[in-house]
């Protein structure tokens, strides 16, 4: 819990930092994102420090089972809003490909994982969401796995610069399906 805590002290100075540098000439106030409401400007920098975390367990994370969940995650972010169009496919498979902690596994075996996923959501959102969770729940067995699950699905929802309500809720999901706290990634 500890170390969850250092996160979210590193990503406020990170935030307070960036606010400070914006000075007059920034564009609008701080956190008056796009839609994004309070929280656009804390959750970018949370992706920031999230991701390098991430960077850092990425000896420990070579397991199928953080794996397959990682994939299940992406698949449940990338079809968070019910859908997912050919260009957001693609835009996801190219950010799980570019993902460091992801290169411990070959290429081909994310894009099977990653599109069964999604061709299961496109068919049938609600079974595909079910097998989605079901294979994220897998990863419960050792926590610091679970949590990169949910910081790589949190990663690539951020991508943008946005995370998108739908994503945030299927975000909080599978901490629920990994019993971890959503607070813990300012969900």
């Amino acid at each position: 819990m500890a170390m969850w805590d250092r996160i979210k002290d590193q990503a406020k100075g990170l935030q307070q930092q960036s606010q400070g540098a914006r000075g007059s000439g920034g564009h609008g106030r701080p956190g008056q994102g796009s839609g994004s409401g309070s929280g656009g400007g804390s959750k970018a920098q949370l992706v920031g420090v999230l991701k390098s975390q991430l960077a850092s367990l990425k000896t420990e994370l070579k397991s199928g089972a953080y794996r397959d969940a990682s994939m299940a995650m992406c698949a449940l972010v990338a079809a968070a809003d019910g859908s997912v169009d050919p260009a957001e496919r693609q835009h996801v498979e190219s950010l799980i490909l570019q993902n460091d902690v992801l290169k411990n596994f070959p290429p081909e075996q994310l894009q099977t994982r990653f599109n069964k996923h999604v061709d299961q959501l496109t068919f049938n959102f609600q079974q595909g969401k079910t097998e989605a969770m079901q294979e994220i729940a897998k990863a419960a067995k050792k926590p610091m796995e679970a949590k990169a699950v949910v910081q790589t699905g949190f990663v690539v929802a951020g991508a943008d610069g946005y995370i998108a309500p739908a994503e945030e809720q299927v975000l909080r999901e599978a901490c629920a399906a990994l019993g971890l706290s959503p607070q813990e990634f300012g969900l």
